[in-house]
């Protein structure tokens, strides 16, 4: 009797692994098929005398080893200067940030450089609180954020500007973001594929096959007038970027990619520093998936359902598939339970891997230097470290949402070290 239960667990946990592989693979296929269309083409210029006014929000707490570089990045843009600000809202920071953004804005005389100091009763309340504060003493009718270890290309806000200023349907658009330390170690590897598989192509992808994006955490702008409209970004979400996103499709809008802006970030260097971000991100993707539930079964609620889905997908379907194939694996091979299909399972389970290793190096085939054969072994690695300590991360992420929830702490500014 034992013997069956571990084999029907065991074949539903491939099913359901394979099944969300596939979602992926289809995906990062259509993100192929968006870079092909995309590379070479000629994009819709706006003459500079139409170039709408924006504001670019940096919101930084205790940021001052990478707060110079960022703000800098942004000055040298090559939109038209007297058509965009910027506004750096150094939030509660115990730091020297004050003091290097006060010396950049002196350095720059004449440049809309706004610097918003908070202290522990206006600010210290996480990254919405403070584009909140933010976003009330911007001017433009089109907001664009960056966070504060990002140095952007010298197009990437001209091309958001473009984007959605030629689509009337767009709430928002998105560019993608690059690992600027890809090279530091092992770890700082593994993110730069992550990076280029599940949001480059990824988002590419369900652009390309569904018109949908979610909005990540940098270089992305959105219109004021939503903004307004949707009273700014939910002070309880850690990851407020995944929240506005499904607000915006609410309102009818949809999301644009725009695979011709870039901007280069700085990733954990360290597994301490990448547990913590992870958990946070885990934690915020819980929040937006219990808010926006009740919406899976709501006919007109478009494409956040698919979202929605995807996410009940990763975060309970794979994940806990994850964990029970795993488990059986071990044990299997460990002589303390038997299965009759192992033999089948190690066929899928080698099957499934070399089906990441094909999609992956798909995904770096569209990024220059990137298909090498170091990325090949890291990808190689990376299945059987990386990925399994996400399902270890986002377990650990659930508990400590769940407790959050029963026990009703506050949200705080969740802090990326940096490096």
């Amino acid at each position: 009797m034992l013997q069956n239960i571990y084999d029907y667990l065991l074949l539903w946990s491939l099913f359901s692994i394979w099944l969300v592989m596939l979602i992926n693979n289809v995906l990062v296929t259509g993100g192929f098929f968006c870079y092909m269309k995309h590379t070479g083409k000629n994009k819709p210029l706006i003459p500079e005398d139409d170039l709408p006014f924006v504001s670019v929000l940096i919101p930084a707490h205790n940021e001052a080893k990478v707060i110079g570089k960022t703000v800098e990045a942004i000055l040298e843009s090559d939109y038209a200067k007297e058509k965009y600000e910027i506004i750096v809202i150094n939030d509660n920071s115990s730091d020297n940030s004050a003091e290097i953004l006060e010396r950049i804005k002196a350095e720059h005389p004449g440049r809309m450089l706004t610097i918003i100091n908070t202290d522990s009763i206006t600010g210290g309340k996480g990254k919405s609180n403070a584009l909140n504060i933010g976003l009330a003493q911007s001017k433009g009718s089109l907001i664009a954020i960056y966070d504060a270890d990002n140095t952007p290309e010298k197009s990437a806000l001209r091309e958001l500007v473009y984007s959605i200023m030629n689509d009337s349907k767009a709430g928002a658009v998105i560019g993608k973001f690059r690992c600027r330390n890809r090279n530091r170690n092992l770890l700082t590897r593994f993110i730069n594929i992550e990076g280029i598989y599940f949001q480059w192509m990824a988002q590419a992808g369900r652009w390309q096959l569904m018109k949908l994006c979610t909005i990540p955490g940098t270089n992305f702008i959105i219109r004021r007038s939503i903004l307004d409209e949707l009273g700014g970004w939910d002070t309880k979400a850690i990851t407020e970027d995944t929240e506005i996103s499904f607000r915006i499709y609410r309102l009818g809008y949809h999301i644009r990619f725009c695979p011709y802006s870039a901007s280069w970030e700085q990733e954990p260097e360290t597994l301490t520093v990448w547990f913590k971000q992870r958990k946070r991100w885990v934690k915020g993707n819980y929040y937006v998936l219990i808010k926006n539930f009740k919406y899976l079964f709501d006919s007109h609620a478009g494409p956040i359902r698919f979202d929605l889905l995807y996410f009940l997908a990763v975060y309970v379907l794979f994940l806990s598939s994850s964990v029970i194939s795993d488990t059986i694996f071990i044990l299997g091979f460990g002589g303390f339970i038997q299965t009759t299909i192992l033999g089948y399972s190690l066929l899928l389970w080698v099957m499934a891997y070399l089906l990441f290793i094909l999609s992956v190096l798909i995904a770096l085939s569209t990024e220059k230097g990137e298909l090498r054969l170091s990325r090949v072994f890291t990808a190689m690695i990376m299945y059987f470290t990386y990925c399994k300590l996400w399902s270890i991360i986002t377990v650990i992420g659930l508990a400590s949402y769940s407790a959050d929830f029963i026990f009703k702490r506050n949200i705080t500014w969740y802090k990326t070290e940096r490096f």
